[in-house]
């Protein structure tokens, strides 16, 4: 019965993970499938093929027994056609030395040491173990936590990362890209818990970004709260502002309310996917002196009396 290896069937090798196998099942599922090869015999022969490795495959019982017997640990049909005494089709014990089905006979005989109790040892012995083996624990992700000031966020930084895996304990470089957000995760592939196939997991690092003294952050964009007296809120002013790429000089218009937002384009943050930064916003937060002066009291008293306007215009009826 000639039948093409699973591992093959799906594109894979033997140290693949249940999730590779997932991938290449719907990979070529989708390419096979009848509903998009009509009339086409050689799709459909494909399709059934690639369902009968996946089903195996993500079987832990029965990778297992394929894995160490081939289709005849999993297909009765496959052994009673090929591994019959005296066809030369060879099984192998769990320390991976073959045994040759067709010297069963002597074994049943019973000569010298190596008599059928030893073979079948051997054999149980093995499928006792496999049996272990597959419901030993699968690759498993790990996870991390680390903290990231708001600069580190913003601009991207390389961490070192020490990590146990359970029997292991390792330091691993973890790259944060440029913009990362609080709370996001970043897969690092390979670097988790060892599985029972050799396989291991991944590390799964989640930032936790601090607050910044005076930026915060709204999706790509920064927001600064921007402190004005009534004077330079009234007759405008140039005011020197912190951003991300450095001090810059802000033209505040005259008559600029409190809560004013002033756009300063492309001084956000970077977005991770296309690299198009956002903007920074200044805020503007009008602040009335607290003690003014004599002089102060006196320039604003002339200001009430002359100011005819009313900011509460339409508040009621």
């Amino acid at each position: 019965m000639d039948k093409r290896d699973y591992y093959e069937v799906l594109g894979l090798t033997r140290s693949a993970s249940e999730a590779d196998i997932k991938k290449a099942y719907r990979r070529l599922a989708k390419q096979f499938h009848p509903d998009q090869n009509k009339g086409k015999k050689d799709a459909e022969e494909r399709f059934k093929e690639v369902q009968e490795a996946y089903s195996v495959l993500t079987d832990s019982e029965k990778r297992d027994k394929y894995d160490r017997f081939g289709h005849a640990g999993v297909d009765p049909r496959f052994a009673a056609a090929g591994a019959g005494p005296g066809s030369g089709f060879t099984w192998s014990t769990s320390d991976g030395e073959p045994i040759d089905m067709g010297d069963f006979a002597e074994f049943f005989g019973g000569g010298g040491g190596g008599g059928a109790g030893s073979i079948f040892d051997q054999i149980l012995g093995g499928r006792s173990r496999g049996r272990a083996a597959a419901h030993a624990a699968p690759s498993r992700d790990v996870e991390h936590e680390v903290s990231l000031s708001f600069e580190q966020a913003v601009q991207g930084t390389t961490l070192d990362v020490d990590v146990s895996t359970g029997r292991t304990h390792q330091r691993i470089a973890v790259h944060v890209p440029p913009g990362v957000r609080d709370g996001q995760t970043i897969r690092v592939r390979g670097k988790g818990g060892q599985g029972s196939r050799g396989a291991a997991g991944d590390l799964l690092v989640t930032c936790r970004v601090r607050p910044h003294a005076y930026f915060r952050r709204e999706g790509d964009d920064v927001y600064l709260d921007v402190p004005v007296t009534i004077g330079e809120a009234a007759l405008g002013a140039k005011v020197d502002l912190p951003t991300l790429d450095g001090v810059r000089t802000v033209t505040i218009p005259p008559g600029t309310p409190s809560g004013a937002k002033l756009r300063l384009s492309g001084l956000g943050i970077a977005n991770p996917k296309d690299g198009q930064r956002g903007d920074q916003y200044a805020v503007i937060k009008i602040v009335p002196p607290a003690k003014p002066t004599p002089e102060e009291r006196a320039a604003l008293e002339s200001l009430a009396r002359v100011d005819t306007t009313s900011p509460r215009a339409g508040l009621w009826r």
